[in-house]
């Protein structure tokens, strides 16, 4: 094949799949919005971190009717596509894909059904998952996630060698994306990340967006919102119905120094969310400049 029929052929191909992305776009207009998708499962914190800011992280995945099966999630998986199935018959589900959804849950239970009656080698495509459809929570034991976080998406694949040119350049592309992250220990869904010239503490909490609001102020007005010296509460994200705060921190601090902070920060929190007395004039002000920065992810 000459190198104009090559080109032709891969223009054709990527016009064919923005044009499905566009048409898969276009049956999820009337979804309705599940603001708390992941509620429910267990490890609803680390379901959000793995959809939404993790770049490259594994989990096995318990089925409660078919125990037997080895299945686990990924962030990402090969062409972003929703699952797969690798030579060894082993089942991988996307966390992320390259269409966001109403109801992520469900898609994603829907896409891991699917992965279990396909075939070794597998990738399935794209599809909305029927709104009467099972949730994550309908499937799954009440096993909490054990995830492991990875340098790259090596993950992907048994026999690298064996792959089609199309799952190497993914892989490729997807390994760029890759930033330093780690996973905290001494609380549950607590990440550090050097995405850029910054580090950061993220941490998906389950609190009532309200009372956390109200909890932050508290701890800002009083000047007890920070991890240590030299860092600072930048601002939180908001997503699936949780929200997400983060600290700027030191990029020439190792994780491990966040741990005691971290940890300490949740117990700031909850003696916080526990005061029943309305918000002072200062604590009011701080809720304030909280909400003005924040950023919603879903």
């Amino acid at each position: 094949m000459s190198k104009k029929s090559e080109r032709l052929k891969k223009n054709a191909a990527r016009h064919a799949e923005q044009g499905a992305v566009k048409r898969e776009r276009t049956k999820r207009i009337d979804r309705p919005i599940v603001v708390r998708s992941f509620a429910g499962t267990p490890s609803e914190c680390d379901w959000i971190a793995l959809r939404e800011l993790v770049p490259a992280a594994t989990a096995p995945l318990h089925l409660k009717d078919q125990p037997e099966r080895e299945v686990a999630l990924g962030t990402v998986l090969p062409m972003a596509v929703p699952a797969m199935v690798r030579e060894d018959g082993s089942v991988f589900v996307a966390a992320q894909t390259s269409i966001p959804s109403n109801d992520p849950s469900r898609d994603i239970a829907h896409a891991l059904l699917r992965a279990l009656a396909a075939q070794p080698g597998d990738l399935l495509p794209i599809e909305t998952a029927p709104l009467d459809g099972p949730t994550l929570a309908e499937i799954l034991t009440d096993e909490p996630l054990e995830v492991t976080v990875h340098e790259d998406f090596g993950f992907w694949l048994t026999e690298a060698e064996k792959q089609s040119a199309d799952v190497k350049a993914s892989m490729e592309r997807a390994n760029e994306t890759v930033f330093p992250t780690v996973r905290l220990s001494s609380v549950e869904a607590a990440y550090w990340c050097a995405p850029g010239p910054k580090a950061h503490v993220r941490w998906p909490v389950p609190y009532a967006e309200d009372s956390l609001l109200d909890a932050l102020a508290r701890l800002s007005a009083a000047g007890e919102l920070t991890l240590g010296e030299d860092t600072k509460f930048a601002g939180q994200f908001r997503g699936h119905g949780l929200l997400v705060p983060v600290w700027d921190v030191p990029i020439d601090a190792h994780p491990d120094e966040f741990e005691k902070p971290i940890a300490a920060m949740k117990e700031r929190i909850e003696a916080a969310l526990a005061a029943d007395e309305p918000l002072n004039e200062a604590q009011r002000r701080a809720r304030a400049g909280i909400i003005g920065r924040q950023v919603s992810l879903r």
